[in-house]
C-alpha cells in the first residue's frame, strides 16, 4: 500500500461514476497528483472541493502509478475573497487550470505550490492582479521557459527596458526596439521596477505572459490557453474599452 500525507491546492474536479469525482491536487512535495474522492457531490464535499482550496490531503493506493483515493480535510476556503469580484474569481480559476493543464503529474514544483498559495492569499489585498503576472512568469519559469528582463538583448543595455521580443523571451530598450515596435510586446512598468499597476498595465502583462505560455508550452501540444485563462485576459481587454468610451 502507497500512502502519503500533504497539504495541497484544488486544482481541478471531474466527475467519475454516479457520486464520485477525480481531483487533481498541487502538493510541495507529491507534485500535481490525482485521486478519486468518494461522495464528491455530497452537499459536505462540494464545500471542501471547491477550485483554489487549501485541504489536507491523504492519498492512497495499492501501487504508486494507480489512481489512488484522496480523504481530504479543508484547511482553507478562499473563496470569500473572489465570489463577489468575477474578475477575481476568474483569475484563480485560470491560475489553477494552467497548473493542472502545464504540470506534468506528479513531478515536484515545489516553487510553483508556494507561488500559488501566495497568489491565494493575495486575493485579499489590492495587488492580486500583479501577483498574478508574477506567478505566471514563475510557472513559465519552472517549466524551462523564463523572460529575460534584466538586459536589453540587442545592445545590452540595463536601463529604459520597453519591450520584450516575442521570439527571445528577453528585453529590448526603448531605443533599440523604436523601429520594430509594432512587433514587440510592451513591457510593463512593474515588471521593470516601477510602482504602476493600471489596468492596461496588467493587461500588458497578461498579454505578454500569456503568449509565452501559449507558444511556449501548450502549443507543443496543439492546444490553446485553458478557458479561464482566456476570459481573464478578455475581461481587462473589457474594462478598458468601457473607460475608452
Amino acid at each position: 500500500m502507497y500512502e502519503w500525507q500533504e497539504t495541497g491546492v484544488i486544482l481541478s474536479l471531474r466527475p467519475h461514476g454516479e457520486t464520485g469525482g477525480v481531483v487533481s491536487l498541487l502538493t510541495a512535495g507529491q507534485g500535481r497528483t490525482a485521486g478519486y474522492v468518494y461522495g464528491a457531490t455530497s452537499t459536505r464535499a462540494r464545500g471542501i472541493l471547491e477550485i483554489g482550496n487549501i485541504v489536507h490531503a491523504r492519498w492512497q493506493a495499492k501501487g504508486a502509478d494507480q489512481l489512488g483515493t484522496f480523504s481530504l480535510e479543508l484547511e482553507k476556503s478562499h473563496a470569500a475573497d473572489v465570489l463577489d469580484d468575477p474578475v477575481k474569481l476568474t483569475a484563480l480559476q485560470a491560475a489553477c487550470a494552467l497548473a493542472d493543464r502545464s504540470l506534468p503529474e506528479k513531478e515536484k514544483h515545489p516553487a510553483v505550490y508556494s507561488g500559488l498559495a501566495a497568489l491565494l492569499a493575495s486575493f485579499a489585498t489590492d495587488l492580486w492582479a500583479v501577483s498574478y503576472i508574477f506567478w505566471e512568469l514563475g510557472l513559465l519559469r519552472e517549466l524551462g521557459f523564463g523572460i529575460d528582463l534584466s538586459k536589453c538583448v540587442s545592445t545590452g543595455a540595463v536601463d529604459n527596458l520597453r519591450y520584450v521580443s516575442p521570439k527571445s523571451g528577453c528585453a529590448v530598450s526603448a531605443e533599440a526596439g523604436a523601429p520594430y515596435e509594432g512587433r514587440l510586446l510592451p513591457l510593463p512598468p512593474f515588471l521593470r521596477g516601477e510602482a504602476r499597476f493600471e489596468d492596461k498595465d496588467i493587461l500588458d502583462g497578461l498579454r505578454l505572459t500569456g503568449h509565452f505560455l501559449l507558444h511556449r508550452v501548450f502549443a507543443l501540444s496543439n492546444a490553446n490557453l485553458p478557458e479561464p485563462r482566456l476570459r481573464l485576459e478578455e475581461k481587462f481587454s473589457k474594462k478598458l474599452a468601457a473607460v475608452a468610451v
